[in-house]
């Protein structure tokens, strides 16, 4: 049973005009319709690129951003409805890890106060040493010492910084957390490290994680169900090791193809694909298809006036191709201008 179920999420941002920008003249469609399942215990991933709307979606999930059509359903409860009282209190069991782990930190604010301000907006703990005592459960859980309490976040690395972003988000004890890119401002490195931690912090503590990303081995390595957004939409989702495997998206194999691969042979057997012009506007997409502009297997009357809808081709695989299959099947091919060139072998 799903944990978290979006359906048909949307979210738009106006786009204002006018001497007190009084006046609505268009919309950014940065999310448009995207549903998707997330299972108790399971890490979800989403990737793509920049501007795709995975962070709005992450931001949307948690309500810090308004949903402008659409359900979040979080164990039962659609949170898309629920009055600004009643989310509050159910946001402490969905957390966020941000991006930018000093940012996101108040400078201000020694760690201990940063820890407790949420302990203590929830009523968690009677008093003040019962949560200093959780706070140094928690620490001494993400792997920084019990004297990092007095310490400032500027005093700290990026990793002990995410690692400190990780236990603000422990201490309200919650079922879902959402990773928004939590290793791209790190060290590779520090990377592993905290990826080995967030997966132990999984198992141990029963966590339900949705990882948004950019790097397509970060999620590979510790997500079990991929999700890959184009321009608002979810265009094919798939578990792990089947997305990998079997690609069927012309937008993911895309991506897949410009994976380096550390094997000299096989890599430069592979045939990679180019993708021609530019991201479109999120506030101005293309009409059909959003990928259509962009794709190499594009059949131009269909692709470019009918939406393909996200169905299902086999075990738990969706995709939103009108022509996944016949890629697949090698009978649509991509042309020759459309390939990379053949690497010289030394």
């Amino acid at each position: 049973m799903s944990l978290l179920e979006l359906d048909r999420v949307k979210v738009h941002f106006p786009v204002k005009k006018g001497i007190v920008f009084d006046r609505t003249v268009g919309y950014v469609y940065a999310v448009d319709g995207v549903s998707l399942s997330v299972a108790a215990g399971q890490t979800y991933g989403l990737v793509g690129e920049s501007g795709c709307g995975k962070t709005t979606l992450g931001r949307a999930i948690l309500r810090l951003v308004d949903i402008t059509e659409g359900a979040v359903v979080f164990d039962g409860t659609d949170l898309a409805r629920l009055p600004g009282e009643e989310m509050r209190r159910h946001r402490r069991r969905l957390q966020m890890v941000f991006q930018d782990p000093l940012g996101s930190l108040n400078p201000r604010q020694n760690i201990e106060t940063i820890l407790a301000e949420g302990m203590t907006a929830h009523g968690i703990g009677a008093n003040a040493a019962e949560r200093r005592e959780r706070i140094k459960e928690i620490l001494a859980r993400v792997g920084l010492p019990t004297g990092a309490l007095s310490r400032y976040p500027h005093e700290f690395s990026g990793g002990q910084r995410q690692r400190i972003g990780i236990a603000r988000a422990l201490v309200l004890e919650p079922d879902v957390i959402i990773c928004d890119e939590p290793v791209s401002a790190l060290d590779v490195s520090i990377q592993a490290q905290v990826l080995n931690l967030l997966e132990e912090l999984r198992e141990s503590l029963g966590l339900t994680y949705v990882v948004i990303a950019h790097d397509l081995a970060v999620v590979r390595h510790i997500c079990d169900v991929i999700g890959v957004m184009y321009l608002g939409s979810l265009v094919e989702e798939a578990p792990s090791d089947l997305l990998y495997a079997q690609p069927r998206h012309p937008y993911t194999r895309a991506l897949m193809s410009a994976v380096p691969v550390p094997d000299p042979v096989v890599e430069d057997a592979r045939e990679r694909i180019l993708l021609t012009g530019d991201l479109p506007s999120p506030a101005n997409p293309p009409t059909g298809c959003r990928f259509h502009t962009r794709c190499p297997w594009k059949r131009q009357t269909r692709c470019a006036t009918e939406r393909p809808e996200l169905r299902d081709v086999g075990g738990g695989h969706r995709v939103a191709c009108h022509y996944a299959e016949e890629i697949a099947a090698g009978t649509i091919t991509v042309p020759d201008e459309r390939k990379a060139p053949a690497q010289l072998s030394p």
